[in-house]
């Protein structure tokens, strides 16, 4: 871009002094060292400032600021990633999530918000190479269309990408910046098409908020739940680059499974029928593992020696009637505790009913009295037979062993034909032994939440939550219960036998039945002949939906060619996209991915199978993606394998067509669908 007036060159020269502050700043940081006088404090600080200064590093491929606003009041404000300020403490670049930043994100000439200039950057390899100037107060002619579109923005969208998602600040549009801004204590649910950016905005919003509420938020924690690994892996660099180093990233079967808060670790080894999976992600099994865990409270007339508690103290026996004992176990039990609580509390129950003996006879005693009467063997002997300790796993063996003991739990609840479908046909042996599925996993952090409390974050963000079963969503609301939540997802693209059928649905299970429901149908990242093309089977997977439409002027690049061999034609396509700039996934169902990598070898064009691939290992611009993990991540080009089978792989047709519908919403720029069956007819 030519420069006659100057004005890049003065913008460079910005960007160089800001990237001169930002190193002071970090040195500075690393400069610091903890000196108090006090341990803990010191190491307290050490690794806060450890955290500050690795949310000081600069990236020299991008840019500390790529926005600037010009206000009436004369004020004028770069806006970028995070804050720079000089020596006397006068900002140089502004966090593009200081309330300040608002108008560059939202304003318009109708309502300006006292924004009189807005600039965009082009940036290449870390350099301003353009700007775009928008004037809110008159209309102009500076590169910004009558329709609003910005060139720069567009060029930003639909730049070809490589490698795990990047952050979208540069490009939040005024609904996304609406939502990534929503009050703290607001649970905010999204329905979001493919390519509106949903995923970004959850991401962003726990940026906004870490910033906004930092100490709470620090403190308590920020969980990003994810689908897989391939997905997280995708998202794992977004936040870091926005200074956010320290939020911790779980997926769904991670999270109830990875030992943590008193619960012990999990092992996910056996598999079950998807109809066994479904009736344990049922919203009844709650009531049935809470029976379960209570049904081990003892009755005192027959765990206790003669019915009643005796203790005794000198030459005299103190006998506590039974009938005594079940009214404090019933006001423990039934006050909404929890087991472990109930455990520790009985002990105190007990000793206060025999100091009340003890002033009946004339004595006076004391709170020491009464804590030795809780520590007597006798009273402990009494709470170990009335409320003896559990293990969440020996108490789902038990379930899903014993006859007996299922139908007494679930009296009520389950018919006599779904108790034979949890029934281990061969039960193992012990709980140790037992080759527990994702499904048994959230059944086992129920019951530990039942025997102890789940400890709250303060604030997580769920994606893909259209895919979780009521148990799963469950645990998810454990996790935020003190909190709120970002929920993200898209009913369209649920693809398990139990997938979400409403948002409300998904609200009430996750303990937030009064959480704001917003939709996102403006699609940014995929084009519109490929968005087109996958919106054909809406009709028939997702009929209340409206049909997304793209933002985007680049229309996009779509094939459907019927070919001899798929495979074979899609590692020679997937070696000619090489050729042009950016990623390419190949996306086949999974029992094809043997073959496809066979024929992506034998063609010598080098790739990433997501389904194996290690941690840290560096992602190749080819990536071979099963269908099951590919939901949430995007490809500049994709190559789709044979639609029919991807649909044949699932559990029923209308679950594959809608995992059909996430392989045909992937791509950035171009999609290629090779086919020797016949597509579904909804394609044709």
């Amino acid at each position: 871009m030519s420069d006659p007036d100057g004005v890049l060159a003065a913008e460079q020269r910005h960007l160089d002094r800001a990237r001169a502050e930002l190193t002071r700043m970090r040195e500075h940081t690393l400069s610091l060292v903890p000196d108090g006088g006090d341990a803990l404090a010191d190491e307290a600080l050490a690794h806060a400032l450890h955290r500050r200064a690795a949310g000081l590093l600069d990236d020299p491929s991008t840019t500390l600021f790529f926005g600037r606003t010009d206000h009436d009041d004369g004020q004028r404000h770069h806006i970028g990633r995070r804050h720079v300020t000089d020596a006397a403490g006068d900002p140089v670049v502004l966090d593009w999530r200081a309330d300040v930043a608002r108008g560059f994100y939202r304003a318009t000439r109708d309502d300006r918000g006292g924004v009189r200039l807005r600039r965009r950057f082009g940036v290449e390899e870390g350099r301003l190479t353009a700007y775009e100037d928008e004037h809110l107060v008159e209309r102009d002619d500076s590169g910004v269309e009558e329709s609003g579109v910005s060139a720069i923005l567009a060029r930003e969208i639909e730049r070809p990408r490589s490698g795990p998602m990047r952050d979208i600040v540069a490009t939040i549009q005024p609904e996304q910046d609406a939502l990534v801004r929503a009050d703290a204590q607001t649970t905010v649910c999204v329905q979001g098409a493919p390519g509106t950016g949903k995923t970004a905005v959850g991401l962003h919003r726990a940026a906004w908020l870490l910033y906004a509420h930092r100490e709470r938020l620090t403190r308590q924690g920020v969980l990003v739940i994810g689908p897989n690994r391939a997905f997280l892996s995708h998202i794992s660099a977004v936040l870091p680059a926005l200074g956010e180093v320290e939020v911790e990233q779980r997926t769904v079967t991670e999270l109830v499974t990875v030992a943590a808060e008193g619960r012990k670790e999990v092992r996910v080894r056996g598999e079950e029928p998807a109809a066994v999976a479904t009736l344990k992600g049922d919203e009844r099994m709650a009531e049935v593992v809470r029976r379960a865990v209570w049904a081990a409270v003892g009755d005192p007339a027959q765990v206790l020696e003669g019915g009643a508690l005796v203790l005794t103290r000198g030459t005299r026996r103190w006998r506590v009637p039974g009938y005594l004992v079940r009214d404090l176990l019933d006001e423990l039990t039934t006050r909404g505790i929890r087991y472990e609580a109930a455990r520790a509390l009985l002990p105190q129950r007990l000793a206060h009913a025999v100091l009340q003996l003890f002033e009946a006879a004339g004595d006076s005693p004391d709170d020491v009295v009464q804590d030795a009467v809780a520590r007597s063997a006798e009273v402990r002997a009494a709470v170990k037979a009335l409320v003896p300790a559990q293990d969440a796993a020996k108490v789902l063996w038990r379930l899903l062993s014993d006859r007996e003991f299922l139908e007494r739990s679930s009296r009520d609840l389950l018919t006599g034909a779904e108790r034979e479908l949890l029934l281990w046909p061969r039960p193992p042996r012990t709980a140790g032994t037992a080759r527990w599925t994702e499904a048994d996993g959230a059944l086992l952090d129920e019951i530990s939440d039942q025997l102890q409390r789940t400890r709250s974050r303060a604030h997580v963000v769920l994606d893909e939550a259209q895919d979780l079963s009521a148990m799963q969503l469950r645990a998810v609301g454990r996790r935020c219960s003190t909190g709120a939540a970002t929920v993200l997802g898209d009913i369209a693209q649920g693809t398990t036998p139990w997938s979400a059928r409403s948002w409300d649905d998904v609200l009430v299970h996750l303990g937030k039945p009064d959480g704001d429901l917003e939709v996102l149908d403006r699609g940014f990242r995929v084009p519109s002949a490929v968005i087109d093309y996958a919106a054909r089977l809406l009709p028939r997977i997702a009929p209340d939906l409206g049909v997304p439409t793209s933002v985007r002027e680049d229309p996009g690049h779509l094939d459907v060619v019927r070919v001899g061999d798929p495979l074979a034609r899609a590692a020679a396509v997937a070696a000619e996209l090489l050729g042009e700039e950016g990623s390419v996934g190949v996306v086949v169902a999974a029992g094809s991915v043997d073959a496809a990598a066979a024929a992506l070898t034998a063609a010598g064009t080098g790739f990433s199978r997501l389904d194996a691939l290690a941690e840290g290992e560096v992602q190749q611009r080819v990536s071979l993606v099963p269908a099951g993990l590919v939901k949430g991540l995007e490809f500049d080009r994709v190559v789709v394998v044979e639609p029919a089978d991807v649909v044949d792989a699932e559990p029923d047709e209308r679950t594959g067509l809608r995992r059909l519908y996430v392989c045909l919403t992937r791509a950035v720029t171009a999609m290629v669908v090779l086919h020797a069956r016949d597509l579904p007819a909804e394609l044709r």
